[in-house]
């Protein structure tokens, strides 16, 4: 059932960027072309349409705010996509912890406001 979600969330990334008017906006907003496109060709925002909040995130915790955080990191290369599965499991943490120390940021592993912003930018 994830998947469907998953796909049906892309297809929505998709029509939403080929509405903006972003060219070749279909294949940008898959994982893989996203993750293989040229820096600043596609945001991660834009990439990533599981959530669009920032509640807090933490270990344990699953479902579309997790899949976002998931794909946000993997954006950055912190986690691989075959990560991205909704689970905040010690995977989802360590990458968490590894990017929040990166953006000097206290590495917790909670995704609280300030790591949201720092995702998002």
């Amino acid at each position: 059932m994830f998947r469907t979600g998953r796909t049906l969330a892309v297809a929505a990334a998709a029509a939403l960027l080929s509405v903006v008017g972003f060219a070749g906006a279909a294949d940008a907003a898959t994982p893989s072309a996203a993750a293989a496109a040229a820096p600043g060709a596609v945001s991660p925002r834009a990439a990533c349409a599981f959530y669009d909040g920032r509640a807090l995130t933490v270990y344990g915790d699953h479902g579309p705010r997790v899949s976002q955080v998931q794909c946000l990191l993997a954006n950055r290369k912190y986690l691989p996509w075959s990560g991205v599965d909704g689970k905040f499991g010690r995977t989802t943490l360590a990458a968490v912890k590894k990017f929040q120390a990166k953006s000097h940021l206290a590495a917790t592993g909670r995704v609280d406001t300030r790591t949201w912003a720092a995702l998002y930018h």
